[in-house]
Order: structure tokens, then sequence, then C-alpha cells
């Protein structure tokens, strides 16, 4: 977010951030450990029931899709599956990330406006009711329902390579589970990633900057960063996103697993 939604530099001035390690190591030196922590109780709050609500919206997708229970889905319906549970998600996805985002920008612009989670969310309130909470929903949409679409139909289709012949799917080893769901998240973040500069600049920026909403982004990045600016961010997003999407789907089929043996008719 901090690399995303840092100013353009004034001719003859260096940008606040180099890239992905230079601003880890300012935030480390200036922040301390914390401060690359900054915002993380909203997503905390917000995390677990997004992560059941996505995986909902997905079997739901699924279903809806099928004439009876043990019909095999296509990619694209996969993919359109993967797209509802987008939508899911953005409901309690939107007003995290608005708040996750001022709360990591603010110590670069060194105004201490919000002490923290809870007071961000309760003066974005004060100041525009519940549409100042849920700015950025519809870019947040752009962002989470073709990314979650991408998503599931990418770790479905590593899955089905990754299996042995003549062994189920569902027998697959912690191994490939672990790395179908880390390129999973590397596909889901390569499509997410200009809609979440968009989405970031939008929701940190001060009220009425953006009149026109997305388009009013969009087209001041090209002007003045180029299209190159659409993936700023990239090297620390595809950092996070193996190791942390590989443990989401493992721990999601674990889960199942433990569910299915507990209650096999639920």
């Amino acid at each position: 977010v901090r690399l995303q939604t840092q100013p353009k530099p004034q001719p003859g001035q260096t940008p606040l951030y180099s890239g992905t390690f230079d601003c880890f190591r300012k935030t480390l030196v200036r922040e301390g450990v914390r401060g690359l922590y900054k915002g993380m109780a909203a997503p905390i709050i917000g995390v677990t029931p997004m992560y059941a609500v996505c995986f909902f919206g997905f079997g739901l997708g699924k279903r809806l899709q099928q004439r009876k229970p043990d019909d095999v889905l296509t990619y694209p319906q996969l993919f359109a599956a993967g797209m509802l549970s987008g939508v899911f998600t953005t409901v309690i996805m939107a007003p995290g990330e608005r708040i996750k985002c001022l709360l990591q920008i603010q110590a670069a612009t060194g105004e201490t406006k919000y002490s923290g989670s809870l007071d961000c969310a309760k003066q974005l309130y004060r100041e525009a009711g519940i549409r100042g909470v849920y700015k950025g929903t519809v870019l947040t949409l752009m962002r989470d329902v073709p990314a979650s679409g991408m998503y599931f139909m990418t770790y479905e289709w590593l899955k089905n390579i990754l299996t042995p012949e003549g062994k189920s799917v569902s027998d697959l080893s912690v191994p490939r589970i672990l790395f179908a769901g880390g390129l999973a998240g590397i596909f889901n973040w390569v499509v997410a990633i200009p809609p979440d500069v968009l989405k970031s600049r939008f929701q940190t920026a001060p009220e009425g900057k953006y009149a026109n909403g997305f388009r009013d982004v969009l087209r001041e990045l090209i002007r003045e960063e180029g299209v190159a600016s659409l993936y700023k961010g990239f090297t620390a997003v595809m950092i996070r996103a193996f190791p942390a999407n590989a443990a989401c789907f493992l721990g999601f089929e674990v889960a199942m697993r433990f569910l299915n043996w507990v209650a096999p008719g639920l």
C-alpha cells in the first residue's frame, strides 16, 4: 500500500521509496517492526469471516451450475463460481481495506490522525456515514471478482494436473496442495494488482479529489506515471502471495477433511 500510494516526486527529487526492499528498510528504521504491521487489526478481524464467506461463495457457485452433486464442472464454470465468491467477500473486505490503507499511509504523511482501527472506523463514520467506511467498494469488486475467479479456477486446474494417474484429487499430498495453493495466489494477484493500485489510491485520497471515481484515478496515474504504475508493489505482493495462499488452501483442505471425518453426512 505504501508503494502504491507514494506521492509522485517533483522534478529532481527521488521517490520516497525506490522499491519493495527500500520501503521495507525505511519502514523498519523509522518505525520499528510494529511499522510493518500498521493496520493489522482490521484485516485480522475480517479475515476469518471473509475466508468463510469466500469458500462458501465458491461452493454455492459450483452447486448453482451442477445438475447433480457429482457433476464435474468445466474451467469456465469454476471461474464463474470463483467470481461469485468475490462478490460475497467484498461486503466484508471493503471497509477493512479502507481502514488498513489509511492506517498504513499515515506514517508516511507525518500526520497521526487515527490512533487505531476502531478510531479510524469511528472517524470515517462520523465524517461521511456508512459511505465513508465503504469508500472504494466498486474498485474492491473490480479487484476481487475476476481475481477470485482466477484464484479458484487455477487451484482446481493445478490440483488436477498434480494428481497422479489413478489417484483421487482428494488424496493429494500436502506439498502438492501447498504448491497448487501458492501458484493460485500468484495468478490471483497478477489479475488483482492493477485494480488494487487504483483502489489504494482512491481509498486514501482526500475527499472530493476523484469526483468521477476510479476513472479519474486511472487517468491521473497513466498521465503522470505511465501504465507501469498500475503494477506498483508487484514484488511485495508476489513475495506474500505464494506462502499466504499456500497456507490458506492447506488450511481449507485440512478443515474439510476433518469435518468430513467428524460429520460425514453434514
